[in-house]
């Protein structure tokens, strides 16, 4: 069943990768055949998105960081109590 289930997973992402010929048309150079809709209405779209990126970048990098070596080295931490 799990074979299935990952299949079905595979294709169905696979034919969301591929962008319509009408989509296609309307995207910028940059995100022809990546994209549907509406392409960015202007230049602060990917300001906005570069900015947004970093961001997302940065925290899921101290998450990790921090998950795997919290740096707690106080003997009063809650970590010691739980």
């Amino acid at each position: 069943m799990k074979k299935y289930i990952m299949l079905f997973l595979m294709l169905s992402m696979q034919i969301a990768a591929v962008c319509c010929p009408v989509c296609d048309q309307r995207q910028p150079r940059l995100l022809k055949g990546i994209t549907h809709g509406a392409g960015p209405e202007s230049n602060w779209d990917y300001l906005i998105i570069s900015a947004v990126s970093v961001i997302v970048l940065l925290t899921f990098f101290y998450s990790v960081k921090w998950l795997l070596q919290p740096g707690e080295q106080g003997d009063d931490h809650i970590k010691r109590f739980i």
